[in-house]
């Protein structure tokens, strides 16, 4: 059984900057990714653009060059790929942590694949992994799909987006320019404010030319197979409908904090229980970094304001050794 000083949970952006400042550090560590390298990223949609900049997306201020200010989705995974094979990261890939148990002053980590054990563990597993759940009739049918990918698939087709957020205004504007005839279902009485703002425009104006049919105060009731049910605000209609993408956010994997004996909220929010300025939980030795960290606020973490936790997390695994 391996041992190690940090066992770092994720291999996203904040992950490979935990592995840097412990690496630099010289710490003994290693980085465990269920997926490939900034598995996140690596799902995201094929042609997202960030809404930061690239200065803002680096880390360990390794410069990150982009063609345009902000980068394109396939620029950021060749930007972490390259930091983690250029600086030989500890990291095992493909390799999910099923179980963290402390025992005395260490940790079991037990993957899929081994076990280790470590003197400190930090969760950087992001939010991305489990979507808001709509809770209807129907949202189990094949059509329907809580993560976009690529507008190709959905062209010629009728398709509804439900949400009003990025990745829901992203995915109607490019299915639509791809063939698509979309139906934009928002909850709330307009298009989110805080979709970026050269796209905000962009999907207003498709709206009101009527390329793209909204509605507005507006939920789905029933997802049938050749059509949905939606309760607006002039009552229920049927749209005729082949795909559906409901892409109303994510949330992190609670269930897993909480089996780890991290205290959560008892509001909504449900926010872990942590020292901003040690990222320690209320369990002595385990750590949170990254957007982890925002509970159900999921908006207000992100590459560029969490990147800072792998500096805070290090020097106090160093202060106490």
């Amino acid at each position: 059984m391996e041992q190690f000083d940090i066992v770092i949970v994720g291999g996203g952006p904040i992950g490979i900057a935990c592995g840097l400042e412990a690496k630099k550090k010289g710490l003994n560590y290693i980085i465990l990714e269920k997926g490939p390298i900034v598995n996140s990223l690596f799902n995201y949609p094929v042609n997202m653009q960030f809404f930061s900049s690239s200065e803002r997306l680096e880390i360990d201020d390794i410069p990150f060059i982009s063609k345009e200010a902000k980068p394109k989705r396939n620029e950021a995974l060749e930007y972490y790929r390259r930091i983690v094979t250029s600086n030989q990261l500890n990291i095992h890939l493909f390799e999910k942590v099923k179980k963290v148990v402390k025992k005395g002053e260490y940790f079991d980590i037990r993957t899929d694949k081994n076990t280790f054990t470590a003197t400190n563990v930090i969760i950087a597993t992001g939010f991305y992994d489990l979507p808001n759940l709509l809770n209807v009739p129907g949202e189990d049918l094949p059509k329907v799909s809580h993560y976009y990918k690529d507008p190709h698939f959905y062209a010629s087709q009728k398709l509804a987006v439900i949400g009003a957020s990025n990745s829901a205004i992203d995915a109607a504007l490019e299915c639509w320019r791809k063939g698509s005839e979309v139906s934009l279902i928002i909850r709330g009485p307009e298009v989110g404010q805080r979709v970026k703002y050269w796209v905000r425009p962009d999907i207003i104006n498709r709206i009101e030319e009527g390329s793209i049919n909204a509605y507005y105060n507006a939920t789905v009731k029933e997802i049938k197979q050749d059509k949905i049910v939606v309760d607006t605000s002039e009552g229920i209609i049927e749209l005729e409908n082949d795909f559906v993408l409901a892409l109303t956010g994510y949330m992190p994997n609670f269930e897993f904090l909480e089996n780890l004996g991290i205290e959560l909220s008892n509001d909504e929010k449900r926010l872990p229980n942590y020292n901003p300025e040690t990222m320690e939980t209320n369990i002595e030795g385990l750590y949170l970094a990254g957007v982890i960290c925002g509970g159900m606020e999921t908006h207000k973490w992100f590459i560029e304001n969490s990147r800072i936790h792998a500096q805070l997390i290090i020097a106090d695994i160093l202060g106490k050794k």
